[in-house]
């Protein structure tokens, strides 16, 4: 009896010591809790997410939703009246001649106070409701973020950039057309040499996410005179030629289009060839990704109808020939460099063995700050020379280049290096005296 007693006593200890064991542990959980949450929302000026009130004044009613908005601006919270909110919107519309200005203040209250911004927007009177509201959404997103910065929950919020740049309503009085126009002309002599040459070109081009246009024209035609003795030697060339390319852009991996070239050549022995080429492409990568890595697949069939200045080797003074060319591109664009690799083959339909295959490869390093090293290189393996003249060449012609001549290959290479230190500060512009004088390390070979 006795040890029962005892026994319930010494349980009852048990349990009173227990309870205060629990009740320290679980004040010791709130402290840490507490401890915690202070620790997240230390520096911040908001512990939750910050009150918008939207102010429309002359906006017209309906165009922004409060439902839509909300959805598509979580980190904020709208209230229905002004007084309970830390950020009033405000929105202002004044209608032109040809374009309606929208005004947006955000005005920052109570833990906010102080905090204002201000912005402004254009679009054309013939803007969509749908286009209104995705501009002014995309304005207010950017903007919310000064005073979301203030709250805590700034932590949880992730800014991307979209890579894939999409068209805009853009008035442009050229409608994406690009003009150049280039002359020149250069003249030099002495007792026993003269040289003059003249050169002109133009092109045109219009470049959007779904076409590509380009055109380009050009003239050329240079003369030099040598005297030896009595002797008098004379060369002259000149030539000309005309290309388009006109491409659709079908998806992100596809494209199809076409290219034509009329060409006129002294050098080539080419009176005027007029080539039209359909063609299509395949990117292995999408072409928003363009600007980082491709992998492009160019196959192009060409009809070329020709007539030549002189006859040529195989007795033609006119053809017409079908010719195709398959072009595979590599590129990639990394933090440390950019290389790119490209192989291009072509033949000619009526012979097989009259071919030619490109080899060509570019590598740019980025060693380490201000140093960097280029590599650039091709080769052909020639087929194809169909157009050299049956005459052959003269001495003179061999040695000023001015004619085509035959080989079975080309090829060219460099490599160099290029170091660059000092301030990255200095932004100020001063032409005096040009562009001559300071220091810098360049190597090529």
């Amino acid at each position: 009896m006795r040890r029962n007693r005892q026994l319930k006593k010494w349980l009852k200890e048990i349990g009173q010591r227990g309870m205060i064991i629990f009740q320290l542990l679980v004040l010791s959980g709130l402290i840490w809790a507490d401890q915690l949450n202070s620790s997240s929302t230390e520096g911040y000026r908001l512990s939750s997410l910050p009150s918008v009130y939207l102010e429309f004044n002359n906006l017209e009613p309906g165009l922004i939703s409060v439902d839509s908005f909300q959805k598509e601006i979580p980190f904020v919270t709208l209230v229905p009246f002004q007084q309970e909110a830390q950020v009033v919107i405000s929105f202002e519309v004044n209608r032109q001649a040809e374009k309606v200005v929208f005004h947006l203040r955000l005005k920052g209250q109570k833990e906010l106070a102080g905090e204002i911004d201000e912005l402004k927007t254009e679009l054309p009177l013939s803007a969509s409701r749908e286009d209104i509201y995705r501009e002014l959404l995309g304005i207010i997103k950017p903007a919310l973020m000064r005073f979301v910065g203030q709250s805590s929950i700034f932590r949880r919020v992730q800014i991307k950039f979209m890579e894939e740049v999409k068209p805009t309503s853009v008035v442009d009085p050229w409608n994406f057309w690009v003009f150049n126009l280039n002359l020149n002309s250069f003249l030099n002599g002495e007792k026993a040499y003269d040289s003059k040459s003249f050169y002109g070109s133009f092109s045109a081009s219009r470049i959007t996410p779904d076409w590509k246009i380009r055109l380009s024209l050009s003239g050329s035609w240079s003369e030099s005179e040598f005297r030896y003795g009595e002797q008098i030697i004379k060369s002259t060339s000149e030539g000309g030629n005309f290309q388009t390319l006109v491409v659709r852009s079908l998806n992100d991996h596809w494209s199809i289009g076409a290219f034509f070239s009329a060409v006129s050549s002294t050098y080539e022995n080419v009176k005027l060839s007029l080539a039209p080429a359909p063609a299509i492409e395949y990117n292995i990568f999408p072409y928003s990704e363009s600007t980082r890595r491709q992998l492009r697949f160019l196959y192009r069939l060409s009809f070329t109808s020709v007539n030549y200045r002189e006859e040529t080797i195989y007795l033609k003074t006119t053809e017409n020939l079908w010719r195709q060319f398959l072009t595979v591109v590599l590129e990639l664009k990394r933090n440390w460099g950019t290389v790119s690799f490209s192989v291009e083959g072509s033949n000619y339909f009526h012979n097989w063995h009259q071919n030619r295959m490109r080899l060509s490869s570019e590598l740019s390093l980025r060693l380490f700050k201000g140093l960097s090293c280029s590599l650039n290189g091709a080769y052909s393996r020639i087929r194809d020379q169909i157009s050299l003249p049956r005459r052959g060449a003269t001495l003179e012609e061999v040695l000023l280049r001015r004619r085509q001549l035959e080989t079975s290959y080309n090829y060219y290479f460099s490599i160099g290096l290029n170091y660059s230190f000092g301030s990255l500060l200095s932004k100020i512009v001063n032409p005096r005296f040009g562009e001559g004088g300071g220091f810098s390390i360049s190597i090529s070979m």
